[in-house]
């Protein structure tokens, strides 16, 4: 989990940047309109679309763009058809990438995205290879200093919350997909700021990396995340505070 939250902590990082070029109004377009596709408009039946919604407003996304974004999914407006799409793969040190993405052309997608693992040490790996090691949770970061582990257990385990880990400058909760809301309800109602709340896909296990593949790895993640057709990018890596500080003197 501790290479989760520091993946997270670096795209928190990068988010504003993401947003100022449209990067992440696109992403998140298309991830509206295939959640309607997939599971229908109403956001109280359909927990996709919701997680969809709740990360469009964290954007500033306008209302009507999430409107229209929704309606093409469910077919009252024309639009592109995405094709949800997911890639198994291996990064250095031989840590599992699972790679969430939409796209109109997989074979474009496809293509694309191996290039981007052979130039950072990767490699596309067998259908099924990576994805059995993950999970579907619903997930949240929540800086130390906000509030104690203990007062935030007792919050979020009655909220529906099933673990909490506090590890560097981060406690980290996991839930069932299905209760993600009702766990950050809770917490917003105690005035606590959320770092990261999501629908993501947790590791089983990680592998520790070290020296020059940590940055090789980061910049693998960072390549893949700023593909136009990927949604996400889950790996079982785990980086010590030591390496981190490292890469970030590097620059």
């Amino acid at each position: 989990m501790s290479g989760h939250s520091k993946w997270a902590k670096i795209k928190h990082k990068k988010a504003a940047t993401d947003a100022s070029r449209g990067a992440a109004f696109t992403k998140v377009t298309r991830e509206i309109t295939a959640a309607a596709k997939e599971g229908g408009g109403n956001q109280d039946h359909n927990i996709r679309l919701r997680a969809a919604v709740a990360r469009a407003k964290e954007i500033n996304m306008p209302n009507a763009n999430v409107e229209n974004a929704i309606k093409k999914g469910t077919g009252e407006l024309p639009g592109i058809v995405y094709e949800n799409v997911t890639f198994d793969a291996y990064g250095p040190a031989g840590v599992a990438i699972l790679i969430e993405g939409l796209t109109d052309n997989k074979n474009r997608t496809t293509a694309e995205i191996r290039n981007i693992l052979a130039k950072k040490g990767g490699s596309m790996a067998g259908a099924g290879s990576t994805s059995w090691m993950f999970s579907s949770k619903g997930y949240i970061t929540i800086e130390k200093k906000k509030i104690a582990e203990d007062a935030l257990m007792e919050i979020v385990l009655d909220a529906g919350g099933e673990d909490i880990k506090s590890e560097g400058e981060f406690h980290e909760i996991t839930c069932d997909p299905a209760n993600l809301e009702a766990v950050k309800k809770a917490i917003t109602a105690k005035g606590i700021a959320m770092v990261t709340a999501e629908l993501t896909k947790v590791p089983s296990s990680s592998i520790a990396v070290h020296g020059n593949d940590v940055k090789t790895l980061l910049a693998l993640m960072e390549n893949l995340e700023e593909q136009e057709d990927v949604q996400a990018v889950h790996a079982n890596f785990d980086i010590s505070e030591e390496e981190m500080a490292k890469v970030a003197a590097q620059g």
